[in-house]
């Protein structure tokens, strides 16, 4: 079944206390990945600038450029923090984007758990 876009309307209302129609609960989980990475990518994105010097690309190639970054790092946490970078953005496109999305609750519970190790693992950098 394709999914309503009018509910990420209903769900933006809730977030900002507008009475309106509720949000069901596939609005909530598909805005739950994408915030989840959103999340990630932003610290890590911070973490390489802020702590490392990177100069960034000021384009949507920053997105690749982080994941690379942490990716192609020989060391194991770093590796691992690319790599969850790089599911989190796939899932986060078929949220964003794809009419269907098979298995969505399994997805979410995966992503939230992705996105936490990598806030954990940049933590501990």
């Amino acid at each position: 079944m394709s999914f309503n876009w009018l509910e990420y309307f209903n769900l933006a209302q809730e977030l900002v206390g507008q009475t309106g129609t509720p949000a069901g609960q596939e609005a909530r989980q598909r805005s739950a990945i994408s915030r989840a990475y959103y999340a990630a990518f932003c610290q890590a994105r911070n973490h390489l600038r802020d702590q490392e010097g990177h100069p960034l690309p000021g384009d949507a190639q920053v997105h690749a450029y982080v994941r690379d970054q942490f990716r192609d790092s020989p060391d194991s946490r770093r590796k691992q923090i690319g790599e969850n970078l790089n599911r989190l953005r796939i899932d986060r496109n078929k949220a964003d984007y794809e009419e269907s999305v098979p298995r969505l609750d399994t997805m979410t519970v995966r992503d939230m758990t992705l996105a936490q190790q990598v806030l954990a693992m940049l933590s501990q950098l």
